[in-house]
């Protein structure tokens, strides 16, 4: 590909966004961002100019991607709120779909989740399950990422996992603890997601990382990791959520909800197939001991917050 092409990712001021942003313009490319949040704190400069979605005026959106060449999308939302739903994500990711069908958009790299099934009974599954089928049906070249859990520099389980730890003496599980999951690293995901922009195939890739833990042994790593020695307790799953909602109350977040936890039980985070990632997370902890989980990383605050940057929050 030339090295002159335009190419858009949504939310390159966010998490994955701003890893996947970053390697495109290390490789020359003009950049552009749909996002939401146009005030938000722009690592990038003048590098990348900022969108508005407008999903609400369909045309607008196809004329900001008339001339892109690859779209990298990693518009999303974790959970339900209030004013901003999946089935809100869902619609809006149809009308950028077709928006860049339109416009001419050559391929779509799209980030999903492990396990998505249009029967699944968890609604963040189901609902992602929609949107590749629908990419599918748009006819544009595509390739398809499914991580399951994404760590790194301020990521959301990894680092407050780190953070309780270093704050409570006890921690608990939920159940026995034993369903498994494959944490990717953000820039090896970033990676694989501009390697995907050149391909020619269509494409749908289980994007996990190089090590399986079981939950109970991820806690048990980290809290080697940090140096903090813990009791790590099996609790009933239900107790669990009302601990965890009892803390979110506390740092005035959602910290996880009932359909997280089924997924993490139901062990829809994990899948028998080959590492797509490279980096282990026992030993990126490990070079990130002294800050891991310093700082709590506030998912709601991200939301409410449109104009500071993810790692300030």
């Amino acid at each position: 590909m030339d090295n002159q092409e335009t190419h858009a990712v949504t939310g390159a001021f966010g998490y994955t966004g701003k890893y996947i942003a970053k390697k495109l313009l290390a490789k020359g490319h003009r950049v552009i961002t749909l996002t939401n949040s146009l005030h938000r704190e722009n690592p990038f400069g003048e590098s990348i100019k900022a969108f508005p979605f407008n999903f609400d005026r369909p045309e607008k959106l196809v004329a900001t991607l008339r001339g892109v060449e690859v779209l990298y999308n990693t518009y999303w939302v974790r959970f339900n709120y209030k004013t901003f739903t999946h089935a809100d994500a869902v619609r809006n990711t149809q009308i950028m779909f077709k928006a860049a069908k339109e416009a001419g958009v050559k391929r779509i790299v799209h980030i999903s989740i492990t396990n998505p099934s249009e029967n699944s009974p968890l609604e963040y599954f189901r609902e992602k399950a929609k949107l590749e089928t629908a990419l599918k049906q748009t006819g544009i070249p595509y390739s398809i990422l499914r991580p399951a859990i994404i760590f790194g520099e301020n990521d959301i389980l990894i680092n407050n996992i780190a953070w309780a730890l270093r704050r409570f003496p006890v921690i608990g599980v939920f159940g026995d603890g034993q369903y498994r999951l494959q944490p990717i690293y953000v820039e090896d995901l970033a990676g694989l997601a501009v390697e995907q922009g050149v391909s020619h195939e269509n494409r749908t890739i289980d994007a996990i990382g190089p090590e399986t833990f079981t939950y109970k042994q991820l806690v048990r790593e980290i809290c080697r990791t940090i140096g903090k020695n813990r009791f790590v307790v099996s609790v009933p799953p239900i107790i669990g959520f009302y601990a965890s909602w009892l803390a979110g109350k506390i740092v005035r977040d959602k910290i996880l909800t009932k359909e997280e936890i089924r997924g993490l039980m139901t062990e829809k985070l994990y899948v028998e197939s080959s590492p797509a990632g490279n980096t282990k997370l026992t030993e990126w902890a490990e070079q990130h001991a002294v800050t891991l989980g310093l700082k709590y990383s506030n998912e709601l605050a991200r939301r409410s917050d449109k104009t500071a940057d993810y790692g300030s929050l």
